[in-house]
């Protein structure tokens, strides 16, 4: 039984783990309260910027398991700031934030992006999105949405 205390260190740290999240929005209320959702999700905001520069430099410092990117920002765009990323960190998760969701060049297999989330978001979308990602590589991850239905346990 002596195995007993490792094993529950390792589970805590699972269950109060959860996902951690940078956040990149040039609205910083919507990035305060997109900061609370992923709290409230039980999941971390590691940090919240405010530009595509800003986010290079957190991604650098903070290694987060994703990236939560408004596509529209001034300067250095989410488009640029991600790929910037992805050259850096290939394994990098990038989810774009958008009210334009339908534009081609938002499409994953175009920006590197795993996935996009048009405004508003909801806690239900922000949960499920984090709490399937440690389950999915970035690569798998458009696949695991769209054929989890036909998956046999």
């Amino acid at each position: 039984m002596h195995h007993s205390g490792m094993e529950l260190a390792i589970f805590a740290a699972r269950v109060s783990g959860g996902m951690r999240v940078l956040i990149v929005d040039n609205d910083k209320v919507f990035a305060g309260l997109l900061a609370q959702l992923v709290g409230v999700c039980q999941h971390e905001a590691v940090d919240v910027v405010s530009s595509g520069l800003e986010a290079i430099r957190s991604y650098q410092k903070n290694k987060p398991d994703v990236v939560l990117m408004d596509f529209d920002m001034d300067k250095l765009n989410g488009l640029t700031a991600c790929r910037n990323i992805l050259s850096h960190d290939p394994a990098a998760r990038v989810v774009f934030l958008s009210g334009i969701a339908s534009a081609m060049e938002l499409s994953p297999a175009y920006s590197g992006a795993i996935a996009v989330l048009s405004k508003p978001i909801t806690t239900q979308q922000l949960k499920e999105l984090l709490d399937k990602l440690p389950e999915t590589t970035s690569k798998k991850f458009q696949i695991a949405l769209k054929s989890e239905s036909t998956v046999v346990p």
